[in-house]
């Protein structure tokens, strides 16, 4: 989900030729072994460049992804609600930080990476560019992107690269807490008064499209998915995890009584797949390309967040050279 960024046009095709080949040899021979890539081995700049890139651009869209969701915090129908998507947007806000810090891992500073995304330089999923209408677009996110997350992050527990790995796991554990009480969201809506159903079938029909299109362009057009796969990164295509997504997600909309908004949907008994629709690509690459319908609007939050902010950071750095200077000081 949180990887489109492995799809921009960057060279990898060098990806081992600045590498001392025995090096790189036993390197691939201990991923192919499925042993864990730590941050003190050897690796190939490539493999840390495409690690840099991808976990930077899963930690930007934790926090961007915070946004849209936070829109609703002051607005949930009950304490109860409020209070569950308070703990929810928290959570999101660890994610993104168990993520800056696996990255630094690779010798990238946090204040390099968060600059990168205030410039608009960054790129985050394209999902968080569009807008949350109503209390069921909450429920939307909740069950499709998170679910859709989930989808892309479970095979991440098994990525190559140590400190990444160890972190999607729990990171996956709260995902899937997320996932379910978007569901119990949807079914609530689902299950209430003809308005709360037809709410609840708006927002599944404006964020399904959206959602296929967060596992990246189709296979033939994902330029560094053999790389990451031979590195492990990546364990399935970006279409065998949409697959994977639609076909657990259409039985769950039929739980809840909606309607899938794509009339090509159908159940293909040869292969035991649902068949969908064609996505229009056009629309992916266009909010991609920073043209979606909040894409200004979340960068200009994130910067007045970053501004408003500065001086907790000041205060922090200032305290704990505080508290470096008094334990000098006893050590003395």
């Amino acid at each position: 989900m949180y990887t489109q960024a492995l799809n921009a046009r960057e060279a990898v095709a060098q990806a081992l030729s600045a590498d001392d080949t025995a090096k790189a040899a036993a390197f691939q021979a201990r991923v192919d072994d499925e042993e864990r890539i730590e941050p003190n081995d050897f690796m190939p700049e490539a493999y840390r460049r495409t690690l840099v890139r991808q976990i930077s651009q899963h930690a930007h869209s934790e926090i961007v992804g915070m946004l849209p969701e936070g829109n609703w915090i002051t607005r949930a129908p009950s304490l109860k609600r409020k209070a569950a998507l308070l703990a929810k947007v928290q959570d999101e806000g660890g994610h993104g930080l168990y993520l800056y810090a696996a990255a630094e891992t690779l010798g990238v500073a946090r204040e390099e990476l968060v600059e990168q995304l205030l410039s608009g330089k960054a790129k985050y999923s394209s999902i968080f560019n569009y807008p949350t209408l109503t209390w069921a677009d909450i429920g939307a996110i909740g069950w499709l992107v998170d679910g859709a997350a989930i989808m892309n992050q479970i095979p991440l527990c098994r990525c190559s690269y140590g400190p990444y790995a160890r972190a999607m796991i729990r990171i996956c554990k709260e995902e899937s807490f997320h996932q379910r009480q978007g569901y119990e969201i949807m079914l609530t809506l689902s299950r209430g008064t003809a308005e709360q159903k037809a709410m609840a079938q708006d927002a599944l029909d404006r964020w399904w499209w959206p959602c296929l299109m967060m596992f990246g362009p189709p296979d033939g057009e994902s330029l560094h998915s053999d790389t990451s796969t031979r590195w492990k990164i990546k364990r399935f295509s970006n279409d065998e995890l949409r697959q994977k997504f639609v076909d657990a997600t259409v039985p769950q909309a039929a739980v809840l009584g909606l309607a899938m908004p794509d009339p090509e949907l159908r159940f293909d008994e040869a292969t035991g797949h649902w068949v969908y629709g064609a996505i229009d690509w056009d629309e992916f690459r266009r909010v991609l390309a920073g043209d979606g319908p909040c894409n200004r609007d979340r960068l200009r939050a994130r910067n007045k967040a970053h501004a408003d902010g500065a001086w907790v950071r000041e205060a922090a750095l200032a305290f704990a050279e505080k508290r470096r200077a008094a334990e000098e000081k006893r050590a003395a």
